[in-house]
């Protein structure tokens, strides 16, 4: 039987998130370390650990079928390949950043400055937009120490929490682009290997909408029912049950994360009494 190929970062926190993903979906697989390959033992599934800047000329070329990384490798390695999904997990931004102490006059404060980076193909196609002339200095890790070792005056680098910068004297003052972690594929797979891919993307999607989600549990007088099922409208209605004491039922519905608190205020308000909000290991529609 033909198995899918899947490339992940072998190493650093992204690696750790796509292991972890791939688990939620019942994957199993050993979890050694030191492996660069391995395969599932209940998926049709082989995993290689690659380095994350190789990742896309694999996929394009079909040693590996997909592959997991960030945004903007894909974006600056710029291969043949497709964005299949946006995962919700590592995100993170390119920036542009300077000493702390300089003045910032905006975009054009890079004029004629030398900017360290490992992303040349962005940070190029950045200054081309807005017509900056600045000398690009391209290295691999530990971009924000250039500054300090007089190899450029600003830097064009991967920020999280913008730690990193703080502590060598740095700090942001442009973003150039957003990013996330995604699965990108081969854009010729064979059609079993589509299918194998259909069956991963749902369990995907299945754990993706489950992170994304709370189970949501209350009660509330049969008066206020109406005002709380416009709050929470669910995934097509809430479920309604009646309670031993009359007048009064209990309501159970989903609840986005991002809008959790704010709905829960407004339940509050409508009436609703004994919340109960549950983790959902798997959602699906």
């Amino acid at each position: 039987m033909n198995r899918l190929k899947i490339a992940i970062q072998k190493s650093g926190r992204l690696n750790e998130k796509s292991r972890s993903l791939l688990a939620e979906c019942g994957i199993k697989f050993p979890n050694g370390t030191g492996l660069l390959k391995t395969s599932a033992r209940n998926f049709p599934v082989d995993i290689l650990f690659l380095r994350d800047d190789d990742i896309p000329q694999y996929v394009e070329q079909q040693v590996a079928d997909i592959g997991i990384l960030g945004e903007n490798v894909v974006y600056e390695k710029n291969r043949n390949v497709s964005t299949l999904e946006k995962l919700g997990f590592a995100n993170c931004r390119l920036s542009l950043a300077i000493p702390g102490e300089d003045r910032f006059t905006g975009p054009e404060y890079f004029n004629n400055k030398r900017i360290a980076t490992s992303h040349p193909r962005l940070l190029s196609e950045y200054l081309s937009a807005n017509s900056i002339s600045a000398r690009i200095e391209e290295i691999s890790g530990s971009v924000e120490i250039a500054p300090g070792i007089g190899l450029a005056d600003a830097i064009c680098d991967i920020v999280s929490s913008g730690s990193t910068l703080d502590t060598n004297g740095l700090r942001e003052v442009i973003t150039i682009l957003d990013s996330q972690a995604v699965i990108i594929g081969n854009k010729d797979l064979d059609d079993e290997k589509k299918a194998i891919l259909a069956k991963l993307l749902f369990r995907i999607r299945a754990v993706k909408r489950s992170n994304e989600n709370k189970y949501i549990l209350l009660n509330a007088p049969e008066s206020a029912v109406g005002e709380i099922c416009r709050i929470l409208p669910g995934i097509k209605s809430p479920t309604i049950l009646p309670l031993a004491e009359k007048g009064w039922c209990s309501l159970h519905s989903v609840v986005r994360e991002d809008d959790f608190w704010e709905r829960i205020d407004q339940l509050r308000k409508a009436g609703a009494e004994g919340i109960l909000v549950i983790p959902i290991e798997k959602m699906i529609l």
